[in-house]
């Protein structure tokens, strides 16, 4: 009787052990599978942060030559951050230039570097961003009969040694000269490349401050002569040829065409926030590389010699 009670007692142990054991192993196939779970219910947090937008505001302030594909990548990066605005104002590089360095704006668009226009220590305070290359032609009203001009002619007409088109083969047409202030990137690069660095005559010029107010000037001014951006120029204007060669985009890529910059944003100190967002988005997006050439200008990859 007892050895009968013995037995029963041993097997209800082992029954016991064998639930205990048998429960253990499926919970922990639970954890694993909770586990599991967890990670997939993550998986799309860490897709989100991935391509989650930015939010805030910028200020990119100066060139004009510059402004169509600010304005324009402006446009495209917002579109896909919702929650950030990038502000696109012209001004010209000096202005962009001293903005930036000041703190009142966050970016500052320049046809030139730094160096040209503030001192070395407030240059130094700057971080480049190089975002394509522009090319610049002497453009005059539509009806001038002149299509090529020496370099020569050039320095000798924006110096006011030449005041009449009959000189360089054209018209008994007063020349007007339409200028950009002193503080403007596009008339540095101009004077710097087209004019061989040589002064342009005092009192001569008119003078307008962006652009597009130069392009409608020479459009509307009989006898007027001025310089562009490549991206402003169209059929309200005639780009003239500089020692026979046209101002192309192929030509300035070789360096047959001389009038060209690097167009330039800086940041005081590394970008930040939308600042930084933007100027990635603007230098490597490939919608923003299509507009580049789109608008006129040249990504910098493409050229074939350096400054």
């Amino acid at each position: 009787m007892k050895m009968i009670k013995m037995n029963k007692i041993k097997s209800m142990a082992m029954a016991f052990s064998m639930f205990f054991v048998f429960s253990t192993v499926l919970g922990a196939c639970g954890q694993k599978q909770s586990g599991a779970g967890t990670t997939a219910t993550t998986a799309p947090s860490s897709t989100a942060a991935v391509t989650e937008q930015v939010s805030g505001s910028a200020t990119a302030v100066g060139s004009t030559a510059l402004q169509p594909l600010a304005e324009g990548a402006s446009k495209l990066f917002m579109d896909k951050n919702k929650n950030a605005k990038v502000q696109v104002q012209g001004g010209g590089s000096g202005t962009g230039l001293t903005q930036v360095q000041s703190g009142g704006a966050d970016i500052g668009n320049s046809d030139i570097y730094a160096e040209e226009k503030l001192t070395a220590d407030q240059a130094k305070e700057l971080v480049d961003h190089q975002v394509c290359v522009v090319g610049f032609a002497t453009v005059v009203n539509p009806k001038i009969k002149v299509d090529n001009l020496t370099k020569q002619q050039l320095v000798d007409i924006f110096t006011g040694k030449i005041t009449n088109w009959k000189d360089v083969g054209g018209d008994d047409k007063k020349i007007v000269i339409v200028n950009r202030p002193a503080s403007s990137g596009t008339r540095a690069t101009f004077k710097k490349y087209g004019l061989g660095g040589a002064d342009e005559a005092a009192g001569l010029a008119l003078t307008e401050d962006a652009s597009g107010t130069v392009r409608k000037a020479v459009a509307d001014t009989d006898g007027a002569i001025s310089y562009l951006a490549l991206s402003y120029v169209d059929n309200t204007v005639k780009a003239l040829k500089l020692d026979g060669v046209d101002a192309t985009a192929d030509n300035i890529k070789s360096g047959k065409y001389p009038i060209w910059a690097y167009e330039h944003m800086y940041t005081k100190g590394e970008a930040k926030g939308v600042a930084k967002a933007f100027l990635d988005y603007i230098t490597t997006d490939k919608d923003v590389q299509k507009l580049v050439v789109e608008l006129g200008y040249i990504p910098t990859s493409e050229m074939k010699v350096k400054r």
